[in-house]
């Protein structure tokens, strides 16, 4: 699979949109790495960064992203937004950014930094987030 950069920001999107690890970690080279910088240790590989996302989307299942901005590059995309949803019944919004890094069509890396400040301040101590969640 070989997409353009922006076809893939699309498709990757979406599966964000629809909550869907499955379609999303097809979209990851198979030595991916998807690190949530301060929240978890990085996953390694597909089937890691498939239960890092899953672990991900069980924990926060309202998990919605709004869409500030996009960089794109040849080899690399850049996205800017809002990340909301519920954990441990508490409603949180907070910054986010993704820097990812590609591969032939594919996300080779996933970097992920959140405003995990206000992310604490609204919901306390952060959970968990692994494939034991």
């Amino acid at each position: 699979m070989s997409l353009s950069i922006e076809e893939l920001a699309g498709q990757y999107h979406q599966g964000w949109v629809d909550r869907d690890p499955d379609v999303i970690v097809v979209l990851h080279t198979e030595d991916s790495t998807f690190h949530m910088h301060g929240v978890t240790d990085p996953a390694v590989g597909r089937a890691a960064v498939r239960d890092l996302i899953a672990s991900l989307l069980r924990l926060v299942p309202d998990l919605h992203f709004e869409a500030k901005r996009a960089y794109f590059g040849a080899d690399h995309i850049v996205l800017e937004y809002d990340m909301s949803g519920t954990s441990g019944g508490s409603y949180f919004v907070c910054d986010g950014v993704d820097v990812i890094a590609v591969r032939e069509g594919l996300v080779a890396r996933k970097d992920t930094y959140l405003d995990v400040v206000a992310l604490v301040d609204q919901i306390g101590a952060l959970p968990y987030i692994g494939a034991a969640v």
